[in-house]
């Protein structure tokens, strides 16, 4: 099985290939970048390289994987355009998958963590979501939510165990909450959102059941209104 997959919901931008022989990954490309939100023009040549780079052809792919969110409004929606692009003429082959479910598999080799992915939200805000990781087994704890950081510190506090923060909202988390609870944040190599996270997180989906989607019912995940939205609304109850 091989998978094709996708992440652009934050500054960040990868893609990856992954083959999955009797349940064990074998990455055969991976394009990561970290330009900021350039993604409608990074992305595109990304894909074509990781093509190149694994030596297969859209056809060679089994299934496409992306971060379909929560994260920046705009990069999720560049990636899933990307993907609805190159998968349009396809039947039931993609698979979204939740962006901080994916960030917990940056630690999927783990024997035990306790993982909050969390991404900068703006206004004192996170998303954020806690995974707990025995023998490399992933179980979620709370799913994800739009927190203000002093919500998500009561949620963390009540767990009682060591908490790994990854994602885009790492520093943001540890830096207010490093001295309330006992945490630590992800080592640069493991913090970020990443393409190969997401495959191994989308064949775990397939492992259980997951029915891949077509690519017309590809939609974005948003946990809040997008900025211009609320921003409408607060003008309209203000009139």
């Amino acid at each position: 099985m091989v998978i094709f997959s996708i992440d652009c919901s934050a500054g960040p931008c990868s893609v990856a290939v992954v083959r999955f022989e009797n349940g064990i990954p074998n990455v055969l490309a991976h394009v990561f970048k970290n330009e900021g939100l350039t993604h409608s023009q990074t992305l595109v040549p990304m894909m074509d390289e990781a093509l190149r780079e694994s030596g297969l052809s859209l056809s060679n792919i089994d299934y496409f994987a992306i971060n379909a969110g929560p994260g920046s409004f705009t990069g999720v929606r560049i990636g899933v355009a990307a993907l609805k692009g190159i998968t349009a003429l396809d039947d039931a082959n993609c698979i979204p998958v939740s962006t901080l479910e994916s960030m917990a598999y940056n630690y999927a080799d783990a024997d035990d963590a306790t993982i909050c992915a969390a991404m900068d939200a703006r206004c004192n805000q996170a998303y954020a979501a806690a995974f707990n990781i025995s023998n490399g087994q992933i179980a979620r704890i709370f799913d994800d939510s739009a927190l203000l950081i002093d919500d998500l510190y009561e949620k963390l506090e009540t767990l009682k165990k060591h908490i790994i923060f990854v994602g885009d909202g790492a520093n943001l988390c540890y830096n207010i909450l490093g001295e309330k609870l006992d945490c630590s944040r992800a080592p640069d190599d493991r913090v970020y959102q990443d393409a190969t996270s997401v495959a191994l997180c989308a064949f775990d989906k397939l492992s259980h059941g997951f029915a891949p989607i077509k690519s017309e019912d590809l939609l974005p995940t948003y946990l809040r209104a997008p900025q211009a939205e609320r921003e409408l609304k607060r003008r309209i109850e203000q009139c």
